[in-house]
């Protein structure tokens, strides 16, 4: 019987165990030395709250799935219905072929054909690969349309430290910056600095009760231009790292209060391109002309004591 995410590829590297699916190109599994760096899903189930995909050509979420663009006016399918908008992109359940699969590296393709809502046509690619530096993970997308598209990308990876809650467990989130959202449809409103709220995490502290369901930007990066979030036990000193390279300039946190099986046993820590609703705003979209292509680069890693 074919899992439900279709075929499994499995990589290993550096102590890094991955599993990646045909469906959605998804991280299913990821673990450093036997311990859990993901929460994904199991192999007999498919993924759920967007576990491990990847979100193109747009991440978050679209306002009523309605914006124009190059003379377009344009409406996609509202894949969240209980909001009224379109979430988290096109490609996430879709079959993606394999390219190359080797023992520490896997590449998948999927061209995204022109459709209602979407009219042009993109060229797909995601390489995972795994090292002693941990997994890299780069997503690219070429427009082979005639005219320029609009394009954003992003991923939906949960962090695991043990089994959970997130609760006593201390982050580090680099952003100066919260997106405002509206509580009935998690739609921006505005723009606050971390600084004397609840959501300033620059300096690692216990998540505790902190409920997170936001995108943070204004990120401090290193000489490389990179920006990395923490998440790690206090008492045994393990934990996890996500990082993101220049062309991210959001990460949406999220702890799942609202879905009981698994609220707060880990923490979604989403690299984006662009904030929730850029296909009406702009802010930040990428707009691809015929033939160019763009690579963003993300990653995790093993925290050890």
């Amino acid at each position: 019987m074919l899992a439900p995410s279709g075929e499994q590829f499995d990589i290993e590297g550096g102590g890094y165990r991955a599993v990646v699916t045909e469906s959605g190109a998804a991280l299913r599994v990821l673990s450093y030395r036997g311990r859990d760096l993901v929460d994904g899903f199991p192999e007999d189930q498919m993924a759920s709250g967007g576990r491990g995909q990847l979100l193109a050509p747009w991440p978050n979420r679209v306002r009523d799935g309605r914006y124009s663009f190059g003379g377009h006016e344009l409406q996609l399918p509202l894949t969240e219905p209980r909001r009224e908008n379109s979430s988290h992109g096109l490609v996430r359940w879709a079959a993606w072929t394999v390219e190359e699969h080797t023992g520490h590296s896997v590449s998948l393709q999927y061209r995204l054909m022109a459709q209602t809502g979407y009219p042009w046509t993109l060229d797909l690619h995601v390489a995972y690969d795994l090292s002693a530096d941990g997994l890299t993970v780069t997503q690219t997308a070429t427009n082979t349309a005639g005219e320029a598209a609009p394009y954003a990308s992003g991923a939906h990876p949960y962090l695991r430290v043990g089994e959970g809650p997130v609760d006593t467990l201390e982050l580090t989130v680099p952003a100066a910056t919260r997106l405002l959202t509206d509580d009935e449809r998690l739609l921006p409103v505005g723009r606050e600095e971390v600084e004397g709220t609840p959501y300033d995490f620059r300096v690692a502290r216990p998540l505790r009760a902190t409920a997170l369901n936001h995108a943070f930007t204004g990120l401090d990066r290193d000489d490389d231009g990179v920006a990395t979030v923490l998440l790690r036990d206090p008492g045994t000193g393990d934990g996890v790292a996500l990082w993101v390279d220049g062309h991210h300039g959001w990460l949406q946190l999220y702890t799942a209060d609202d879905v009981p099986a698994t609220a707060r046993r880990s923490l979604a820590v989403e690299p984006m391109t662009a904030p929730p609703d850029a296909f009406r705003s702009g802010e930040d979209l990428l707009v691809l002309r015929p033939d160019e292509t763009v690579s963003v680069v993300w990653g995790v890693r093993a925290l050890e004591a």
